[in-house]
């Protein structure tokens, strides 16, 4: 090896071993439940990793998180079983909801090498919402006694929704659905808006979406149980449990720990009583006992 070569990688060698040390990264996308468990879960990490957790929230959609935990930006994000299976796995599987998540926690390490772990503890389905007075006036409660209404009514939507294998053309399909015009596609935080000033009358919402209570608003049933479950899962790059070797435990140990009322109470705090999201988490991660250290 001549000297040019040796210094080269000397170089590269020391230039690599002075490289600092990345900061854990959680991610969320861009609407009010994800911020929050992208916040919760920052939160607990730092607490049970004892060091700064970077938080990169709002990335926009399923497979902007998916591409963003692929190439290591983000270490973890909270997915919905339901979701992976259909927007990133592809497939229809068909079991209850411990059945779904085996599934997707074997498929999601055998192609991704990513770890699923123990569900959050609620299942946040697609949910068909309606005005309450609407549901009332028109005696409507599931989605097959909406199929004769469809066509005088008018659908929104938010982008995934309607390009999802899980999503629009799927649902339509299954209870023979025709609405008045094309579904109108909007941001998802404008949704239960544009149902209140009656631009649309039916939209896909999610079933923890805290407005629902809060705004009288009605949740058909889905009769045909076309959406899989969605329980809420955060997904894990190995790496993770490198920088920090108590992460896994940790994680396993907060399986359970949200249901469905608890989830919908922080939707609302933010979404209707305009509370912050990081003081949110951090007050569920207290009322639990598990915020046990703080960065401040």
């Amino acid at each position: 090896m001549d000297r040019r070569t040796f210094l080269a990688g000397l170089a590269v060698t020391l230039g690599s071993g002075c490289a600092p040390k990345r900061e854990p990264t959680v991610g969320s996308k861009n609407f009010t439940e994800q911020l929050i468990l992208g916040e919760l879960l920052k939160q607990y990490l730092e607490s049970v990793c004892r060091t700064p957790v970077d938080g990169r929230f709002y990335l926009a959609g399923t497979y902007i998180c998916q591409q963003a935990i692929s190439a290591g930006r983000i270490d973890s994000y909270v997915e919905y079983t339901g979701t992976a299976l259909a927007a990133i796995l592809k497939q229809q599987f068909s079991g209850n909801a411990n059945a779904v998540y085996q599934h997707v926690k074997e498929e999601y390490k055998r192609r991704f090498n990513l770890d699923v772990m123990p569900p959050l503890g609620f299942n946040n389905s697609f949910a068909m919402v309606m005005r309450g007075d609407d549901a009332r006036r028109l005696n409507v409660e599931t989605l097959s006694e909406l199929a004769p209404l469809a066509p005088k009514m008018r659908l929104g939507v938010g982008y995934e929704f309607l390009e999802r294998q899980d999503g629009y053309k799927g649902l339509v399909s299954a209870y023979g659905l025709h609405f008045q015009e094309a579904p109108r596609v909007m941001d998802l935080g404008l949704l239960y808006r544009a149902l209140g000033n009656r631009s649309v009358d039916i939209v896909a919402g999610n079933n923890t979406d805290g407005l629902i209570a809060a705004l009288g608003l009605v949740v058909l049933e889905d009769d045909k149980h076309y959406f899989p479950p969605y329980d809420a899962v955060p997904i894990v790059r190995p790496s993770l449990f490198a920088m920090c070797a108590s992460a896994q435990a940790a994680l396993e140990r907060l399986g359970g720990q949200i249901t469905a009322d608890e989830m919908r109470a922080m939707n609302y705090a933010v979404d209707g009583e305009k509370k912050d999201a990081a003081a949110v988490a951090s007050s569920f991660l207290s009322r639990h006992g598990l915020l046990v250290w703080s960065r401040s």
